[in-house]
């Protein structure tokens, strides 16, 4: 039987995503944020939500632009200090020792340590409460060559080693190994039931 455990954002996992956004002054800035994912196939869009009270979102107002910068495991620290300073106070770039790189199809920097790069060209903000939804167009994808799948020229989720973040009891966890194929791995249950 399952116990109730109330209204909560338990929905396993969440990304750990570094969103890059420039200031009014065209400072670097980059904050981690978990509430996001893939919205729309095509065009190619991406979400991510984030209070009002983050210096992110008066960037992202104002350029209508971001970048999400997937952090590999051995960058979970970095990742973790982009979610706990402000851009307000500090130059999180200068303190984590990492690189602002511009992006080349929006206004916005992005990790450049990082393995995997999406620039988004905001399209929508939605205002849902406490958190405004930004949903950006993806204009370009950069991956570092060597987590590419040699095959099909495509981000290998074991090479990128990305951080999911587990929502209410606040961890940070690596994506384990390939369980399978989708659209394949159920293919002999649904021959079944035809």
């Amino acid at each position: 039987m399952k116990q109730s455990l109330g209204s909560k954002t338990l929905a396993y996992p969440a990304p750990v995503w570094c969103v890059g956004s420039y200031d009014k002054n065209n400072a670097p800035n980059v904050m981690t944020a978990a509430w996001g994912g893939i919205c729309c196939s095509k065009p190619p869009c991406v979400t991510v939500s984030l209070r009002k009270a983050t210096y992110t979102y008066k960037n992202i107002m104002a350029k209508k632009a971001y970048t999400i910068s997937i952090p590999s495991e051995k960058y979970a620290k970095e990742a973790d200090y982009f979610g706990i300073a402000s851009g307000k106070d500090v130059n999180k770039f200068e303190a984590s020792g990492l690189t602002p790189a511009k992006g080349d199809k929006v206004d916005a920097p992005y990790v450049a340590e990082f393995p995997v790069i999406l620039e988004c060209k905001m399209i929508h903000s939605h205002e849902i409460g406490l958190h405004t939804l930004f949903i950006g167009e993806i204009l370009d994808v950069k991956a570092d060559k060597n987590v590419l799948d040699g095959e099909k020229g495509v981000p290998d989720m074991e090479k990128v080693k990305p951080i999911i973040f587990g929502p209410e009891i606040r961890t940070y966890h690596g994506v384990g190994p390939r369980l399978g194929l989708a659209f394949n791995l159920g293919m002999d249950l649904y021959k079944a039931g035809k």
